[in-house]
């Protein structure tokens, strides 16, 4: 997920969007733990969208 692409949502999307994330690492760890995940470094790319996504909500929440 590109930063621009989070800069054009609204704080209720980024928000559904944590929520999403979330869920999905949540699966990846999971995966991983019973050796079925096939790309081990999707979960080093959805932390980084989580952290992404979180600076930015707590960006428009500053504002």
């Amino acid at each position: 997920m590109k930063t621009s692409e989070i800069k054009e949502m609204t704080l209720n999307e980024m928000q559904k969007k944590l929520a999403d994330l979330r869920e999905e690492l949540f699966n990846l760890r999971f995966q991983h733990s019973v050796n079925q995940l096939d790309n081990p470094m999707r979960i080093k790319a959805v932390k980084k969208d989580i952290a992404r996504v979180m600076t930015f909500i707590s960006k428009r929440e500053s504002e």
